[in-house]
């Protein structure tokens, strides 16, 4: 299929994004510990009612694994795993990790990894047409606890602005190095928070998602087999 139009979402721990094209007005409603793909499939249909759109490109907040959201999400309610996309919407409907959606958005060639700092801590390293999402939000962090709870919303209202920065500061170039990557993407709410970047690190935006949506949607070159791998 090649969709014309996408309905893009990114689901996030705290809104629903949802974007139809580059330049239209993105609209949002409130997501949170509550919500379940029930009322996330009312909520959507009342929000996009007056959109009309060939397929869809969801970015959600858990692991993704062939295009099945694998687990429940840490900040939503429950249900998700099992969840007919397709059938509710009654389009065609691919699904990858939110950060992972918002870094094939960003991605402009070589290695590219991308952080995104928000109500978690999202990561995904890129290359070639390739997409690895990744879970460094789980990574054990200091005494106690994961990077993303010094990293996270919470971190930061634990610890301060000025000390999440400075964390945020003294983990990114360690990341870089780690992954052998050439740039590093910040996206996510926090990001604009670091005020000076380092070398090679540059600020994301959240319109990426819908670059990434879209770009889920592309085929290989005289072929219908989708241009991006997804691991």
């Amino acid at each position: 299929m090649k969709a014309k139009k996408i309905l893009v979402i990114d689901i996030g721990g705290s809104n629903v994004k949802l974007m139809i094209s580059s330049r239209a007005k993105r609209r949002k409603f409130p997501s949170g510990s509550g919500l379940t793909p029930g009322q996330f499939m009312k909520k959507t249909k009342e929000t996009v009612a007056d959109w009309k759109f060939d397929a869809v490109a969801i970015g959600f907040p858990a692991p993704v694994i062939n295009g099945r959201i694998a687990v429940e999400p840490k900040n939503l309610g429950k249900g998700w795993v099992r969840f007919d996309f397709r059938k509710a919407f009654r389009k065609p409907v691919r699904i990858m990790n939110d950060a992972a959606m918002q870094a094939l958005g960003s991605y402009h060639g070589r290695r590219m990894l991308f952080l995104g700092f928000g109500t978690g801590l999202g990561s995904a390293l890129l290359w070639d047409q390739t997409v690895l999402c990744l879970e460094l939000g789980d990574l054990v962090y200091g005494d106690e606890g994961t990077l993303e709870d010094r990293l996270s919303d919470d971190g930061m209202d634990a610890f301060g602005e000025e000390a999440w920065q400075a964390e945020a500061l003294r983990i990114i170039p360690s990341l870089k190095q780690s992954f052998i990557a050439d740039y590093v993407v910040l996206g996510g709410g926090n990001a604009k928070c670091i005020e000076r970047l380092p070398k090679g690190v540059e600020l994301g935006h959240n319109r990426n998602a819908y670059r990434g949506g879209t770009r889920l949607w592309e085929t290989a070159p005289h072929s219908r087999q989708p241009r991006w791998n997804i691991i």
